[in-house]
């Protein structure tokens, strides 16, 4: 359980999924209690931490700020690979607003952080455990987490389409699972509402190079699916990321029904907050969830 961070430094470049600029990012090893930590260098280096309590934004995608023009959104591709390949400590030097979308799926990430490898540091990691449940409830939407053996989310999506119906997945959230089954899981969307999106300002950037889109009939993507419920998949893949907002490792079992990126941050604050997660620089404490 000791903490870990990059052997190298890696370089990334490509589109904002919502912004459609061009967008570099650096990912650098970092010194261990460090976390993860966002630098918009084109604002003179300006930090700002991958915490629960810096979200400011969960519209269509996680938002971390700490101010209105001090923010950096669409994280939870790249923290979903960073938590589950088990990075601790990254300094991620980025000159814009948005991480860059790349397939839209994590698996970009996840080769490239393989490719520089990891290096284990003296300090050890926090981990939540949970001893007894926390439930969110909105609506017919929900999110909860429950004690359990080891880390794992049950994600269930309805959005009543004839191409997009009732899926449910439950996966293991480690190296391996996430690797195999979420990680190259895309991001998706429904053609009619691609309009709408973009006179909002956003989806500027959306193709169907880095994303899933979906008509009345049919997907339209080149190769149609990477697997058969990916969309359930994605879920997953963004609920990890949103949950890495922890800053510890947990060991609990999520359940989580038409959940999204608030629901996921709400649940994510519920656990920091009840089990009394540091998040100071350079300062992280072992924890047990008591």
């Amino acid at each position: 359980m000791q903490q870990q961070t990059l052997l190298n430094s890696l370089k990334i470049s490509g589109i904002g999924l919502h912004s459609g600029n061009k967008i570099s990012m650096t990912l650098n090893p970092a010194p261990a209690g460090t976390g993860i930590r966002f630098v918009r260098t084109d604002l003179g280096g300006i930090e700002i931490p991958a915490t629960a309590e810096h979200v400011v934004n969960t519209q269509l995608a996680t938002t971390i700020g700490l101010s209105a023009k001090v923010t950096v959104s669409t994280i939870e591709h790249l923290m979903s690979a960073l938590y589950a390949l088990e990075v601790d400590n990254v300094l991620i030097e980025i000159d814009g607003p948005e991480v860059p979308v790349l397939d839209g799926s994590a698996i970009p990430y996840v080769l490239l952080i393989n490719e520089s490898g990891v290096v284990s540091q003296r300090a050890k990691r926090q981990e939540i455990i949970i001893t007894k449940p926390i439930e969110i409830v909105e609506g017919d939407r929900s999110i909860a987490i429950y004690p359990h053996t080891h880390y794992e989310i049950d994600f269930s999506i309805d959005f009543q389409h004839r191409m997009l119906r009732a899926q449910r997945k439950s996966i293991p959230i480690n190296r391996e699972e996430f690797t195999q089954h979420v990680s190259r899981a895309r991001t998706f969307g429904f053609k009619k509402d691609v309009d709408t999106l973009r006179s909002m300002g956003l989806a500027r950037g959306g193709s169907l190079e880095n994303a899933v889109v979906i008509d009345e009939f049919k997907v339209l993507n080149t190769g149609g699916l990477r697997y058969e419920d990916e969309f359930v998949r994605h879920k997953i893949l963004d609920c990890v990321g949103d949950l890495a907002l922890c800053g510890a490792r947990i060991r609990g079992r999520v359940v989580a029904v038409k959940s999204g990126h608030d629901l996921n941050n709400r649940l994510c604050r519920a656990l920091v907050s009840q089990y009394c997660v540091k998040s100071n620089h350079l300062a992280m404490a072992a924890i047990i969830g008591q």
